[in-house]
């Protein structure tokens, strides 16, 4: 028998296809979520590095790591040192954050807010904040190395925090169904007006017809 030239794809392999790139981008609790990292000090930038698993955030999981400072090139300490970071397989970009030379006497702490539902990641967002004293007597180190000018690479404290989003979002429905509202009210009105001048017309033709006829008798036809 001879094959068909222009053989039918089958509908479940295109559902296949369409259903991977899904599961590769969702996280189970407890997985790594990767991390990369990229510094500029004056008008010097490196490329984005990968950071190592014990720096990364773990999904849906509290925590808190000490990440590396390399010593940036060309460095002099009279200008801030900023760092950038992209998160997840979705590479979620957090803008510059200041690190060195930010106009505080305190170390600074990264907190990194990511919103996650279900098993996906929603969303980053960060802020360099001073790190609290109980931090500090926690890591008496961290305040000593961070101002030592001779010492790399410098440790940045970073705080990971998670915070889960109802799978439902409250405000869309709402949105929908308002706007699904309107649009009813608005084809119920159509319809209204339609009929309304139907009958309207029907009305004026017989009024119309009523008025032509002569009082006590019966309307000539030609």
């Amino acid at each position: 028998m001879a094959a068909n030239g222009s053989e039918r794809i089958n509908p479940a392999f295109l559902l296949l296809l369409v259903w991977l790139p899904s599961i590769s981008l969702a996280y189970r609790h407890g997985d790594i979520v990767p991390m990369s990292k990229m510094g500029q000090y004056h008008s010097s930038r490196t490329l984005w590095q990968d950071m190592i698993g014990k720096h990364c955030p773990i999904f849906a999981v509290n925590r808190e790591v000490l990440i590396p400072i390399p010593k940036p090139t060309g460095y002099t300490g009279a200008d801030p040192y900023k760092i950038s970071f992209q998160v997840g397989q979705e590479k979620y970009r957090i803008p510059w954050l200041f690190l060195i030379n930010r106009k505080s006497s305190e170390v600074p702490l990264i907190d990194v807010y990511l919103r996650y539902s279900g098993s996906d990641l929603h969303g980053v967002t960060a802020k360099v904040v001073d790190m609290p004293h109980s931090y500090v007597e926690i890591h008496p180190n961290i305040r000593k190395q961070f101002w030592d000018p001779q010492h790399w690479p410098k440790h940045v404290l970073v705080r990971y925090t998670w915070e889960e989003q109802s799978e439902i979002d409250v405000a869309a429905g709402f949105y929908v169904l308002f706007g699904s509202g309107l649009l009813l009210s608005f084809i119920l009105s159509i319809y209204i007006l339609q009929s309304s001048r139907d009958k309207l017309a029907r009305f004026v033709r017989e009024t119309v017809v009523d008025t032509n006829i002569p009082a006590g008798g019966v309307a000539k036809v030609e």
